[in-house]
């Protein structure tokens, strides 16, 4: 297989957050195509991303290798699945439902250790800026 070209799309997010884990069962419940992987377990690299990245958002590499990442990468996640599914992704990619999207899944991402089914384990470190302040 040639770098930065996947037979179908995978679907990365973050295997040690029980919000996240949960989430994603409720999407691999759906008809999609990708395959789904915790990052902890994902050949990063050959994706072209890094941890740093896919521990701050879920991320959905497309076959041609392009990286999307939060609310993009479940509004092409939903594309896959076709149907009023695909509807959806559709709609999560026009503007302004994109801009409403992408703050909510920011939200729900910088608070998802508070989520149902979220742990200590689930929080994100803290940014650089974060850090100096305390």
């Amino acid at each position: 297989m040639d770098e930065g070209s996947f037979p179908k799309p995978v679907l990365i997010f973050d295997g040690d957050c029980g919000f996240c884990t949960r989430s994603v069962n409720v999407l691999k419940r759906l008809p999609i195509t990708a395959e789904v992987t915790p990052y902890q377990f994902a050949d990063l690299a050959a994706y072209g991303t890094t941890p740093e990245r896919a521990n701050h958002e879920v991320l959905l590499v497309d076959p041609t290798g392009r990286i999307h990442g939060g609310a993009q990468a479940i509004a092409r996640l939903l594309l896959t699945a076709g149907g009023i599914y695909a509807a959806a992704g559709w709609a999560l990619r026009m503007p302004p439902i994109r801009w409403v999207a992408a703050g909510v899944y920011r939200l729900i991402a910088n608070n998802r250790q508070r989520m149902p089914g979220g742990t200590a384990a689930c929080a994100l470190p803290p940014t650089p800026r974060e850090s100096a302040s305390v």
